[in-house]
């Protein structure tokens, strides 16, 4: 049973867990869409995505109005997206605006840090606030809360590790822990609900491994 927020004849917002597709690929299956449509009887339209390893607060849509009214504000950067992320080590700065180059290659389902632009290479745009630091097994990680200002493949992951700052349990870009849980949980949004035209916004703290090594309690900023 999929944790919904709230709901409306608009839209859902809901609780994706790790481990579960946002929406079916081509190996078809499981995934949020056919099990909300399946939990709620309708159809279900999706607006924007988790990796398949990042759980927390994601929204869909239930008419394609609705989902074309959403992807425009998220096209516009009216639609706010906030992250918590556990990472290797402490950045020197407890807030800082990161932007890069981004690279994906499709075939490794992979992306990179890149200097100049060239065909599909995108900015990466992101701000983060350092929340906590704690030492684990004898190494420092920390708690950034992250805001979004784009949506590139893996680009949380791929910034801070290009910084030296794996996630926790991200093998995939350098991170060497025993964690099985990647330490990324998506913890807020914001938007204007089409249906009542009131910004709003929704929030649950992490069910991850964030929850088990941080106090997450209560909503950052």
């Amino acid at each position: 049973m999929i944790k919904i927020l709230y709901e409306n004849p608009a839209l859902i917002v809901c609780v994706k867990p790790a481990g579960l597709l946002s929406q079916a690929d081509s190996g078809g299956g499981e995934s949020m869409v056919s099990l909300l449509s399946e939990q709620t009887g309708v159809e279900i339209f999706p607006v924007h995505r988790l990796d398949i390893q990042t759980g927390g607060v994601m929204i869909y849509a239930k008419t394609a109005k609705a989902a074309a009214e959403l992807s425009c504000q998220i096209a516009s950067g009216e639609f706010k997206k906030e992250y918590l992320a556990m990472i290797h080590g402490a950045p020197e700065k407890k807030q800082d605006f990161l932007s890069d180059l981004l690279f994906k290659d499709s075939a490794k389902n992979k992306s990179y840090v890149v200097k100049r632009e060239r065909k599909g290479v995108k900015r990466a745009e992101l701000e983060y606030t350092l929340e906590d630091s704690a030492e684990i097994d004898g190494e420092k990680y920390s708690l950034v809360s992250v805001r979004l200002f784009t949506g590139r493949t893996h680009q949380i992951r791929v910034q801070f590790s290009h910084r030296g700052f794996p996630l926790a349990g991200d093998r995939k870009y350098g991170a060497k822990d025993n964690f099985k849980q990647l330490g990324l949980w998506s913890y807020r949004i914001s938007f204007t609900d089409p249906l009542s035209g009131r910004e709003t916004e929704y929030f649950c703290m992490p069910e991850n491994i964030i929850a088990d090594y941080f106090d997450t309690k209560k909503p950052f900023r």
